[in-house]
């Protein structure tokens, strides 16, 4: 299951390539720069889709005490970090030359950077060496409250005046059938992506877990999670 998801995430984004680079068209006075929005937004749903799994796993952690959801929230915070850091990346080769400089310290900007350090220090926590179980409550709630900056990130051009942000309201729905048709299907390799990406972060992770020293408690939550 996993190699066929492979295959399928591999041909589904080697075609998003292709159809992005080559085919989609280029806006007047954007060139080049226009085609970083296939791209661009999508890795940006990624890792608020990845953020969401690291609050429902956190959840359920917290609920179960089963450490399969910390793996889960371990995995899906790396892809979502990875991802928000390609956001902070891609953001400003597009910005430069459209706004004519790379960075601007406005709205969204400012809280997703705030959202990526926040992990920065999640995976700085997760590199310290705390009793397992304690870990894993620790960075279920860390996981949980960071998600509440997502929906600030996605609704900052609504919550902030016009004239202190850069980014444009969310006006896709008026957007013409050439430039929505390879967004969906960015946006849908991207997910398949994420999902590949997400599975195979899990079984890592579970054969570390497998292969590393526990104490008592750990072995027991180990035990419990191999049923």
């Amino acid at each position: 299951m996993n190699l066929t998801l492979f295959i399928l995430s591999t041909i589904l984004m080697s075609c998003n390539v292709i159809w992005i680079v080559f085919f989609t068209e280029m806006i007047q006075d954007q060139h080049w720069a226009q085609k970083i929005f296939y791209i661009h937004v999508p890795l940006a749903w990624v890792g608020f889709l990845s953020y969401f799994f690291v609050m429902l796993a956190g959840i359920s952690y917290l609920f179960s005490k089963d450490l399969k959801y910390d793996r889960i929230g371990h995995a899906a915070a790396e892809i979502g970090t990875l991802f928000t850091g390609l956001v902070l990346v891609t953001g400003p080769i597009w910005a430069t030359p459209i706004w004519g400089q790379p960075w601007v310290w406005e709205p969204r900007l400012i809280t997703t950077l705030v959202l990526f350090l926040i992990y920065v220090g999640y995976f700085i926590l997760r590199s310290i060496g705390i009793y397992r179980q304690r870990l894993a409550l620790i960075c279920a709630i860390v996981g949980i409250i960071a998600f509440f900056n997502i929906p600030i990130i996605f609704a900052s051009v609504d919550f902030w005046a016009a004239d202190i942000q850069n980014h444009p309201k969310r006006v896709m729905s008026q957007q013409p059938s050439h430039v929505l048709a390879p967004f969906f299907f960015s946006l849908f390799s991207f997910t398949m992506l994420f999902f590949t990406m997400l599975l195979f972060k899990i079984r890592i992770l579970y054969l570390q877990d497998m292969n590393a020293p526990h104490d008592a408690g750990d072995f027991s939550l180990l035990e419990k999670d191999l049923k």
